[in-house]
């Protein structure tokens, strides 16, 4: 889809379709009052009739509205002014792009973007549109045989700004929204692809595909290096499978070339059976999600490089599948793992730390300026957070900050977690340095504090987004989260830096 930017009254604009919201009750906002005066109370005698209340998530799609040079009108409901914030506003781009694909509007001008929640900026208004409208479209049906094509999609999209002394900033705005989005679309795309499909060389594949593309620096480690250099754990987690498992190594070059780079380490486990731990049957199809980490992560190298922002980046993953057969790892198994401290893996279904672990430890290689590792980890955060929050775990307040401001920007937003060290006791082993599982209680947490023991030479924070990297039921799927906020963070990362 196209996308622009204008700065224009509503009832000059030439287009298919103009968008303009109401406010509850009944409550116009200015461009439908211009809209209304040029079309001589035409919308206000409509509104007053009860056609448009302005409840939150409504619409009324008016055609040919005398005094307009439009083709038609929609009218979005906004819900009550006092109570119109980040949430009413996403949720009012995503009704109003959705209405627009499916009326038959070939281009539409938002000026939704004027109206925005009154603490934001012009720049977050636009660039939330832009990823919003991306996610309104977004459809997967790459294995239908038969596509439920719309007859006349929405081509076109244009964004309106309120001065025309806004225009560069909203552009900018418009280009980082995009370039999210794209980020999030590829993540998506990987996550719903089956395992039968998206292995781990499907993996390698991508990634080595787009560092030809963006002009990134691309390394594919095999069994044989991984052996080498005692990736253990990690191979322990592949031992079960036909696929071999791989370890990818991204790098985005942007910043100086004495910069410490972030490293960004994303769980790559294409399809996760438990392993001997065999899972349930009901929904094991849903783990082919289990490598959203590994998305999330190309997701975000790719946008980081469409926006060529000027800082060093490194992308770790670790891949591969977790599956049982007669080489498969066994509960009660103890490997070494890069760093050298044992491991007990008493259940052979807490894999992803596994591949974890040995990731970490190679990110020391890059003397990083910060790691974030991003993983499908615990069905213990699920529990705990919900489909809602991304659960932040840190060993440092600072990044935590950085992390969820970042979130909040976004509105794809975390919640920071406990990492006390009352909490490590749960990992001791009688046979190795600790045990891959803590018990039934706090999964979430000392799956983090058993990461946190990699990770000590580093600023680090873990994101599960075991309850937010995909839906379940009639919207299922993946969610390209959290790519919006890991990109948030980049960008502040940028202006920090050359303010400084």
């Amino acid at each position: 889809m196209e996308f622009s930017i204008k700065s224009g009254s509503p009832e000059k604009q030439r287009s298919a379709c103009v968008v303009v919201g109401v406010f509850e009750p009944r409550k116009p906002t200015l461009p439908v009052e211009l809209l209304d005066k040029a079309a001589k109370g035409y919308i206000s005698d409509i509104i007053r009739r009860g056609d448009m209340e302005g409840k939150a998530g409504t619409t009324l799609l008016l055609h040919n509205v005398p005094g307009t040079l439009c083709d038609r009108i929609l009218l979005v409901g906004l819900g009550k002014e006092k109570e119109f914030r980040e949430k009413e506003y996403c949720d009012a781009i995503r009704t109003a792009v959705k209405t627009l694909n499916e009326t038959g509007a070939f281009d539409g001008t938002l000026f939704l973007t004027e109206v925005g929640p009154k603490r934001r900026s012009v720049a977050w208004r636009v660039r939330q549109a832009a990823m919003l409208a991306q996610e309104a479209i977004y459809r997967f049906d790459l294995y239908k045989s038969k596509k439920n094509e719309i007859r006349r999609p929405l081509r076109k999209l244009t964004f309106a700004v309120e001065r025309r002394n806004e225009l560069h900033i909203a552009e900018e705005a418009l280009n980082q929204g995009l370039a999210i989005a794209e980020g999030v679309t590829l993540a998506r795309n990987l996550g719903n692809q089956p395992g039968n499909i998206c292995t781990p060389t499907h993996l390698a594949e991508q990634a080595q595909q787009m560092a030809k593309t963006l002009g990134l620096s691309c390394e594919v480690l095999e069994r044989e290096a991984m052996e080498q250099l005692g990736m253990s754990a990690l191979l322990a987690v592949a031992r079960g499978s036909r696929q071999a498992p791989k370890f990818i190594v991204l790098e985005h070059k942007g910043g100086a070339p004495d910069a410490k780079p972030l490293v960004l380490v994303g769980k790559g486990i294409t399809f996760d059976t438990g392993g001997i731990s065999l899972k349930p049957a009901a929904e094991m199809d849903e783990m082919k999600y289990d490598m959203c980490g590994a998305a999330a992560v190309l997701g975000t190298l790719q946008a980081a490089a469409r926006m060529a922002l000027p800082l060093n980046l490194v992308g770790l993953i670790p891949a591969c599948e977790n599956m049982p057969g007669g080489n498969a790892t066994r509960p009660g198994d103890i490997v070494t793992s890069m760093s050298g401290q044992t491991i007990e893996i008493l259940n052979t279904d807490a894999e992803g730390r596994l591949i974890l672990c040995d990731a970490l430890t190679h990110a020391e290689r890059f003397e990083p300026a910060a790691v974030i590792d991003v993983a499908t980890l615990t069905g213990a955060c699920v529990v705990a957070l919900g489909h809602v929050a991304t659960g932040l775990f840190a060993n440092t307040d600072g990044l935590a900050r950085e992390l969820l401001q970042a979130g909040e920007e976004a509105h794809d937003r975390a919640w920071q977690m406990p990492l006390w060290d009352d909490y490590q006791e749960l990992l001791k082993s009688p046979f190795a340095d600790m045990a891959n599982i803590g018990g039934r209680w706090g999964g979430a947490v000392t799956a983090a504090c058993f990461l946190s023991r990699f990770a000590k030479k580093y600023d680090w924070a873990h994101l599960d987004i075991a309850g937010t990297a995909w839906k379940s039921g009639a919207d299922k799927g993946a969610t390209g989260r959290p790519v919006p906020l890991l990109v948030h963070f980049l960008l502040k990362r940028c202006s920090s830096s050359s303010s400084s």
